[in-house]
């Protein structure tokens, strides 16, 4: 594939950046320091019931104008993946991807018996965590991808961004996802809706959910509501707010069994996406791997010696290009002298 004057201009650029940035990028909250308005969800898997609502939500709103699915060339287009072998008639992603930023499983697990018998069963919702310190911000070379003061949203840019994906190794969860299809391609990711916010909005996935599954709030009210829970003994009614923690909207429901532990409280540093199940989160699809190291302490010491061969390449690049453009521009000059 040919690269085009802008497509070149753009990886010089990020390569120059990434040569002359030469030292590990700034966070907004350093050392996992959680601001007192960021803002995250709380998924409660004992509280879904598999409506997928919030994925139907989330790419409605997100192929909205600053959206992170929209894209000039195919506004007003949702990015359905429908069934490879039937209809076109309804939404049916297997996974994350470049057109799916939430995903909805489900795990049905037998440990003592068949299904109804001792077996467990969850829900369970995937989208990105927004780490307090994010692998993915300090790996990107040129601030593509970036960890707003206040919010804490990590947000992309694509304008900024020439398609190193340094991100989507650094990403402990695997959450970024690239539009392979594409000859320009972009990084895809989940940006809590943040396009919305001017609007008086918030998390699409939460605005729809029907149950309270998925609750959008300020993480430290959102901390002290899964801690509250966890409180809660099985069988007992609580009243679990919906859509939003620090919203009049609630719901009686009978307290299930809650796994005694928070996920995202304190993994890979911490983060403000936070989840509770009823069942173990290794099971549920989580990488019984990651702890509560925080990522950019290792990422960094890797990416780091990169600089020095991108340099390498932008330097031979540019003069090759510099030099066939001159041959071009002669042999062009000598071919209209002949023919004068």
């Amino acid at each position: 594939m040919a690269l085009n004057r802008r497509d070149f201009l753009k990886f010089s650029a990020g390569a120059g950046l990434m040569v002359t940035a030469g030292a590990r990028p700034t966070q907004a909250s350093p050392h996992g320091e959680l601001s007192p308005e960021a803002v995250g969800i709380l998924y409660d898997a004992t509280l879904c019931i598999g409506c997928m609502s919030c994925m139907v939500n989330c790419k409605k709103a997100n192929a909205e104008p600053g959206g992170a699915l929209y894209h000039r060339e195919t506004a007003g287009t949702i990015p359905y993946e429908y069934p490879e072998n039937g209809d076109p008639i309804y939404d049916a992603p297997q996974r994350l991807s470049a057109h799916t930023l939430c995903m909805i499983k489900a795990y049905n697990g037998e440990e003592d018996g068949p299904v109804g018998k001792g077996s467990t069963f969850s829900f369970m919702k995937q989208h990105c965590l927004h780490c307090l310190e994010p692998a993915c911000v300090s790996v990107c070379p040129v601030a593509a991808l970036q960890k707003q003061p206040g919010t804490g949203i990590v947000t992309y840019n694509k304008d900024r961004c020439f398609g190193c994906r340094y991100c989507q190794i650094a990403c402990p969860f695997g959450i970024p996802q690239y539009e392979w299809h594409k000859a320009s391609p972009s990084v895809v990711k989940c940006q809590l809706c943040n396009h919305r916010y001017a609007q008086g909005r918030y998390s699409a996935c939460c605005e729809a959910c029907p149950t309270g599954a998925s609750l959008f709030g300020k993480v430290k009210d959102l901390r002290e509501e899964a801690k509250r829970r966890l409180t809660l003994k099985p069988g007992e009614t609580y009243n679990y707010p919906v859509k939003r923690v620090d919203g009049n909207e609630r719901t009686e429901q009978v307290v299930k069994k809650y796994v005694d532990h928070v996920y995202g409280m304190d993994e890979a540093g911490g983060t403000q996406y936070l989840f509770l199940a009823g069942v173990d989160f290794d099971k549920l699809g989580f990488n019984p791997r990651i702890t509560n190291q925080v990522y950019p302490d290792f990422t960094w010491d890797y990416v780091s010696h990169v600089p020095a061969l991108i340099a390498t390449l932008l330097i031979t690049g540019t003069v090759t290009r510099i030099a066939t453009q001159k041959l071009g521009k002669k042999k062009n000059d000598a071919e209209k002298g002949d023919a004068a």
